[in-house]
């Protein structure tokens, strides 16, 4: 299963600028997700991290694994976060590894895997490369939270 930018924003309640999927290329609904994150010189970040340097923040390559992570945990509910009834945070990063910067020009390709889903927490595993090295990789947690109106 594959997703474009529209499909992956009915399904998110990200935007400019923390939208971080561009693409989903694969995906088994509450197993697997391979996304995709094309990093450009345009992203507000590197106008401060750092001008005569470029490198993508860690902290938002682990919310790109998170945002993957959410579109697929999703796909067979009827709720999905970008409702506005629920919400889904990022709780927990465990063992969070970065192996090499991130800069423009470079495509993410953002892979995580279910290690348990249930109506309040959710695990995965998740790792990022660029042209088949690893970048990033972390357990990642995020909480389910149903949102009174």
């Amino acid at each position: 299963m594959e997703l474009d930018i529209k499909q992956i924003m009915e399904r998110l309640p990200h935007r400019f600028p923390m939208l971080l999927v561009d693409r989903v290329i694969e995906m088994v609904p509450g197993k697997s997700i391979v996304a995709i994150k094309n990093v450009s010189m345009n992203e507000p970040f590197f106008a401060g991290h750092f001008p005569h340097h470029p490198v993508m923040p860690g902290v938002l390559i682990i919310e790109a694994l998170a945002q993957a992570a959410a579109l697929f945990s999703f796909e067979d509910n009827s709720v999905k976060p970008a409702d506005k009834k629920m919400a889904y945070y990022l709780v927990g990063v465990d063992g969070a590894r970065f192996r090499r910067p991130v800069v423009p020009g470079d495509q993410l390709r953002l892979e995580a895997t279910a290690d348990k889903i249930s109506r309040s927490i959710c695990r995965y595993n998740a790792r990022a490369t660029v042209d088949g090295q690893l970048v990033a990789e972390a357990k990642i947690m995020c909480a389910i939270r149903v949102l009174e109106e």
